[in-house]
Order: C-alpha cells, then sequence, then structure tokens
C-alpha cells in the first residue's frame, strides 16, 4: 500500500510537493520510510548496535530525504 501524504509527513515532517511525489513513488511501506529517517537521524548509532545496512529502497529514501531542495 503506498504511502499517504499525512504518513510521510508525520514521519519525516514538513516537504515540498514534489518530495512528497517522489517519496510515494518509491512504493515504500511506512516502515521503510521510518528506518530510513532512523538513519538519516543517526546512522552511527545504527551501525554501532550492529544493525544492517540500508536495503535499496530505503537506501533511495535516504538519498529523497537527504537531498537540498535546490539540488532537485
Amino acid at each position: 500500500m503506498a504511502l499517504t501524504q499525512e504518513e510521510i509527513i508525520s514521519i519525516v515532517g514538513p516537504v515540498d510537493r514534489p518530495t512528497l511525489a517522489e517519496i510515494a513513488a518509491t512504493e515504500a511501506s511506512v516502515e521503510e520510510l521510518r528506518e530510513a529517517a532512523a538513519w538519516l537521524a543517526n546512522d552511527e548509532a545504527l551501525v554501532n548496535e550492529g544493525r544492517r545496512l540500508p536495503g535499496p529502497r530505503v537506501a533511495t529514501l535516504i538519498e529523497l530525504l537527504d537531498e537540498p531542495v535546490e539540488e532537485r
């Protein structure tokens, strides 16, 4: 099931419409978006916990969320 605009905003905070559309287009789950947000918030802690590196979809979400708006 595709992420809704409300779900995206509740997890990552306010984002512009193009970013919302790009995130929704990944067809990621709520869990994957939460994982991407966690990696962005503190990747070193997750690595130290022994967590596996993000999968391809989560990595794509990280790139979308970490990219400055003017570069899109």
